[in-house]
């Protein structure tokens, strides 16, 4: 059972990303929070103060994770440098790059839609 998306994303084209940010202010967040929401692709976003990660979800046909990245260090937020963030943020760079060269093309088996 799948749920509803909102207008600009595609189920088979839709990640959910965690990134850790270093320190940020509640203003920080909510401004950057707010803004990411309004993006065209957006599924969801949230924070997670506790863990101070952000919850991302979008379509990575649309958006990319070096865009979203941008627009947090933007509002003074410093994404985390540690070796798992880093290697995480690596994967995720090449599944979006993936999916995104990928998103228009036709099966050429069995596999059409």
């Amino acid at each position: 059972m799948s749920k509803e998306h909102r207008l600009g994303v595609s189920e088979i084209n839709l990640v959910e990303r965690h990134l850790k940010v270093q320190k940020a202010t509640e203003e920080q967040v909510c401004a950057a929070v707010e803004e990411i929401d309004s993006l065209y692709g957006i599924d969801e976003v949230s924070f997670d103060p506790e863990n101070q990660m952000f919850l991302l979800e979008y379509d990575a046909s649309r958006l990319c994770i070096d865009s979203l990245e941008k627009l947090i260090s933007k509002h003074d937020i410093e994404i985390s440098q540690d070796f798992w963030s880093k290697f995480k943020e690596g994967y995720y760079r090449f599944v979006d790059q993936n999916v995104h060269d990928n998103h228009t093309h036709t099966p050429w088996s069995c596999h059409k839609k």
